[in-house]
């Protein structure tokens, strides 16, 4: 069976009839979780390929989960809007179960881009398909977004609530116009939602550049994988654009090594490994600059990370920055992610950029 067919059915067999896709069916720190960022890459992935009704029930499930929040998401408007400090604890949770209630554990919870990210493949999906556009989730999600956009908050990776990540504007950025073109807001939504996005490009332009490239948080001077998503999908600075360029260029040069790509070079999650659902994003970045042998070696690289029965990883350990830190990750929750969907959705994506079928 190709890797292809073989990650359909893996996405397919694990998803749960409510819809939601589990991040990791063993892994102890996501099983019985689905986060809105992993979950919209699967499903993207899965639409490339034609599991529409996948794809589908994973929309509904986002759009229930979000919607179900609108009376929440009035609230700490209106309490924003009286000047109130919230704190990040009473903000929308970045994960969810798979029935989509709020989980009961600690979680680094306040993270935006899983919104913007949602957002943006709902339009993916809706275009490509013709499905159904769910309105009351779609205005939940622009208007917690428009919002809250401006504020400091989880990273891609769980990490640094105080700096406001490039990425997550990015995938703000992209969610919003999604919103905005699938026409489900309001006049004055709209126009709120509009004046988000100029003010993140604007911001972005001012602060999170140096030396030409995208930055990992605003002010710094760090590269990091994520950053790729912000030229594509997510077109911030598209592929032709000098920036989008500069900073894949960057991130290439800094984080991949042998066809892996690291998160950053500070990483010391599992001793900081190089991951597979990275390679699928520089890779797309390649395909979509028009460098599809370049696309292709990443896409090799992928499959070649697949257990003997074809599931992928999060992470391999083979070159880690920080290999003196991987026990105490094997002691905390135990063996590495397998499989990881999110993974196997980007090697979906990556091989539809490149024509790789079932």
């Amino acid at each position: 069976m190709s890797l292809v067919a073989h990650s359909l059915d893996v996405i397919k067999s694990l998803q749960s009839p409510t819809g939601a896709y589990p991040a990791s069916p063993t892994f102890s720190a996501y099983r019985g979780y689905s986060w809105l960022r992993d979950g919209a890459f699967i499903a993207e992935g899965v639409s490339r390929h034609g599991d529409v009704a996948g794809a589908d029930a994973f929309h509904a499930w986002s759009a229930r989960v979000v919607g179900d929040r609108a009376g929440q998401v009035d609230t700490l408007v209106s309490r924003a809007a009286r000047g109130e400090v919230i704190p990040v604890a009473e903000m929308l949770p970045t994960r969810f179960t798979l029935d989509g209630a709020d989980g009961n554990d600690d979680w680094w919870d306040f993270q935006l881009d899983g919104y913007g990210t949602w957002l943006w493949a709902l339009r993916e999906h809706a275009v490509r398909h013709g499905s159904a556009v769910p309105e009351k989730g779609v205005r939940t999600a622009a208007r917690y977004l428009t919002a809250f956009w401006h504020l400091p908050c989880y990273d891609w990776w769980e990490e640094h609530v105080e700096q406001r990540h490039v990425a997550t504007l990015g995938a703000i950025h992209a969610g919003l116009g999604a919103a905005l073109a699938l026409g489900a807001l309001s006049a004055p939504e709209s126009a709120a939602a509009a004046e988000a996005v100029e003010g993140i490009a604007a911001l972005v332009e001012r602060e999170g550049l140096v030396s030409g490239r995208l930055t990992k948080w605003l002010g710094s001077e760090a590269v990091d994988a994520d950053l790729l998503a912000c030229v594509e999908p997510f077109g911030l600075y598209p592929a032709g654009h000098p920036v989008g360029a500069a900073t894949v260029t960057a991130v290439e040069r800094q984080l991949a090594r042998d066809g892996g790509v690291h998160r950053y070079l500070a990483d010391t999650f599992y001793g900081g490994g190089r991951w597979v659902l990275l390679a699928g994003f520089l890779g797309w970045n390649h395909a979509r600059a028009g460098r599809p042998d370049e696309a292709l070696r990443y896409l090799e690289w992928m499959a070649a990370q697949a257990t003997p029965d074809g599931d992928l990883p999060e992470q391999v350990s083979d070159l880690l920055l920080a290999p003196e830190r991987l026990q105490e990750w094997l002691d905390r929750w135990g063996p590495v992610a397998t499989p990881l969907l999110w993974s196997h959705g980007m090697y979906l994506i990556l091989a539809g950029e490149l024509g790789v079928r079932a």
